[in-house]
C-alpha cells in the first residue's frame, strides 16, 4: 500500500478504472453476451498494461503538494474518461466515441445524463458499467473532499471555520502542512471507503427484499449513493419495490445532505451529532416547507373541486411530492412513482422551476451531491438574517454561541462569491448552448441539469422532457465540460489558474 501511494494519483486511478472493467466483462459472460464481455475485458487488458507501462515509468516520482493532487482531479474527470469510454465505444456498435465520452464524463461526475432515452439501447453490461463509473466517481468525490480539498479551501470549506484560532483565521489550512496528501488519501481513504462498499451492500440488499430484481437494485444502489440518478430501467416509476424501495432510498439520501452522516469525526472536525449539524437542519426545513407549498397548493384545488378529494390519492400525492424534492435536493434526480399522482390528483402542471431551484442549492459540502451546497445557503441566510437585525438594533452585537461561530467570518462573502460565479457559469453555458442552436429554455434546464450534476432533471424540469440525443455535437462537448465544472467547482478551477497557486 505505501508503494502505491508513492505513484501518481491519476496514474492509480488509471489503474482502478481499468479494473474496474472486468465487473462488467464478467457481468456480460455470466449472460452469454460474449460479444460485450470480450469488449470489456480486452479493454481492460490493454488499459492495466497501458497503466504499469506508465506506473514503471514514474517509479521514482513523488509530490507532496496538494496542487498536484488537485490537476489529477480534474484529470480523473475530463480526461480519465477517454479510457472508460473505449469498452462502451466497442461494445455498442451505434455509438459513436463522442457519444461515448459524453455518457463516461456524465456518469464519472455523477450526473447521469444519457443520450439514450430507451434503456433497451443499450445492453445490460453496459447500465451496469455506467452506474460502476458513477459509483466510483462518488467514492472519488468522498475521499478528495476532505484529503484534497479541505487543505486547499475549496470545495465547501472555505466557509466553514475549524477549532482553535479566531473565527476569521480558521481554517482547514493547517492540515496541509502537517501530512502529505498521499498520507491523508491513505488514512481518510481506508476508513471511508469500507463505509461506502457496506452502505452500498446494504441498500442493494434492503432493495433486493422490497421486491426489486437483483441486477436493477445494484444499479440503483449505486446510483443513490453517487447521486448520479442512472437507472437501467429508466427510473422509479418502473420498479416494482414501489412505496417500501423509495422509503429505503430516502433513508440513504440523507449521505447526500450532510458529511456528518458518514465522516463525523474522521477529519477532526465534525464532532456535532447530524441532528445539530446546519446543512441536514436547512435540507430539512427547505423540503418541510416545499412539500408543505406544494402540497397545499394541489391540495386547495383538488378539494375546492370536490371531485378527487380521496385520502388515499392525496396520501400518494404527499409522498410523491417528499420523495420527489428530497431526490432533486441532493442532485440525484429520481422522480417517485407518486409524482404523477401529485399531478393528477390537483390537475396542477409540474413545478419544474421548483425543482431547478432545489438543483442548484444541492446537497453537503463533502458529499456526492452537485449544487451551490447547503453550507454556503446558510452561511448567507445566517448574514441576511443578521443585516434585518442591524435594521431593526444598529448597536446590537450578533453571535448565536458555537453554532454562529462555525462559520468563517468572511463566510458569507466567500459563499456570495461562489454564487455569482456559479450564476455566471450558467449564463455562460447558457450563451455557448445558444450559439450551437439550442432554444432558450433547452439551454437553461441543461445549463442547470450540468452545473448541478443533476442529468435527469432534463426530462422532468421543462413543460415537455428534453432529449440529450436532440442536441448537436458541439452542444454536448460543451455540455461534457459544464458538468466537470460543476462537479470540481469554479473555485478549484481558479485555484489551478492563479500563478500565486503555482509559485507556492
Amino acid at each position: 500500500m505505501s508503494n502505491l501511494s508513492q505513484r501518481p494519483f491519476f496514474v492509480l486511478l488509471m489503474g482502478i478504472g481499468a479494473l474496474a472493467m472486468v465487473v462488467p466483462a464478467i457481468h456480460a459472460l455470466s449472460i452469454e453476451n460474449h460479444a460485450v464481455a470480450r469488449s470489456f475485458f480486452y479493454s481492460a487488458l490493454l488499459f492495466l498494461l497501458l497503466t504499469l507501462f506508465i506506473g514503471l515509468a514514474t517509479a521514482n516520482y513523488k509530490s507532496t503538494l496538494a496542487r498536484g493532487y488537485l490537476v489529477s482531479l480534474l484529470a480523473a474527470f475530463l480526461v480519465l474518461p477517454l479510457m472508460l469510454a473505449v469498452p462502451m465505444y466497442e461494445a455498442v456498435p451505434r455509438m459513436s466515441f463522442l457519444e461515448a465520452w459524453f455518457e463516461s464524463v456524465s456518469s464519472i461526475t455523477t450526473t447521469g445524463a444519457t443520450l439514450y432515452d430507451s434503456p433497451r439501447e443499450l445492453p445490460r453490461s453496459v447500465h451496469l458499467w455506467r452506474a460502476l463509473m458513477g459509483w466510483l466517481g462518488g467514492l472519488l468525490i468522498w475521499v478528495s473532499a476532505i484529503s484534497i480539498l479541505a487543505p486547499l479551501n475549496i470545495g465547501g470549506f472555505e466557509v466553514r471555520a475549524t477549532r482553535g484560532g479566531s473565527a476569521s483565521e480558521k481554517t482547514f489550512e493547517q492540515i496541509g502542512r502537517v501530512t502529505d496528501p498521499s498520507e491523508r488519501l491513505v488514512r481518510y481513504g481506508s476508513k471511508l471507503i469500507p463505509l461506502y462498499v457496506a452502505l452500498t451492500g446494504l441498500l442493494w440488499l434492503s432493495l433486493t427484499v422490497s421486491g426489486e430484481v437483483t441486477f436493477v437494485a445494484l444499479c440503483h444502489a449505486m446510483s443513490v449513493m453517487a447521486t448520479s440518478g442512472i437507472s437501467p430501467v429508466g427510473g422509479l416509476i418502473y420498479s416494482p419495490a414501489g412505496f417500501l424501495g423509495e422509503f429505503i432510498i430516502v433513508l440513504f439520501f440523507v449521505f447526500a445532505l450532510s458529511r456528518v452522516a458518514f465522516s463525523r469525526g474522521v477529519s477532526g472536525q465534525e464532532v456535532s451529532p447530524l441532528y445539530k449539524d446546519n446543512e441536514f437542519r436547512l435540507a430539512l426545513t427547505l423540503i418541510g416547507v416545499l412539500v408543505a407549498v406544494l402540497f397545499l397548493r394541489h391540495g386547495v384545488v383538488a378539494f375546492e373541486d370536490g371531485t378527487n378529494n380521496d385520502l388515499g390519492n392525496a396520501a400518494r400525492a404527499l409522498w410523491g411530492a417528499f420523495f420527489t424534492i428530497t431526490s432533486f435536493l441532493t442532485t440525484t434526480g429520481f422522480e417517485s412513482a407518486d409524482w404523477t399522482a401529485t399531478r393528477n390528483w390537483s390537475g396542477l402542471g409540474t413545478p419544474g422551476l421548483m425543482l431547478v431551484g432545489l438543483s442548484l442549492i444541492g446537497g453537503g459540502v463533502a458529499t456526492t451531491a452537485g449544487g451551490i451546497k447547503l453550507l454556503r445557503v446558510y452561511a448567507l441566510w445566517k448574514h441576511g438574517q443578521r443585516e434585518v437585525e442591524r435594521l431593526v438594533h444598529p448597536s446590537s452585537v450578533g453571535g448565536a454561541g458555537a453554532v454562529a461561530r462555525q462559520i468563517r467570518r468572511q463566510g458569507a462573502q466567500i459563499a456570495w462569491i461562489f454564487f455569482m460565479l456559479f450564476t455566471i457559469s450558467i449564463a455562460a453555458v447558457m450563451v455557448l448552448l445558444a450559439l450551437t442552436g439550442v432554444q432558450f429554455e433547452t439551454a437553461m434546464v441543461l445549463s442547470v441539469a450540468a452545473l448541478s450534476t443533476t442529468g435527469p432533471l432534463a426530462a422532468i424540469a421543462a413543460e415537455s422532457p428534453i432529449s440529450y440525443a436532440g442536441i448537436p455535437d458541439s452542444a454536448k462537448i460543451i455540455l461534457a465540460f459544464a458538468m466537470v465544472l460543476g462537479r470540481l467547482e469554479a473555485l478549484a478551477i481558479i485555484a489551478l489558474l492563479n500563478p500565486e497557486f503555482w509559485r507556492r
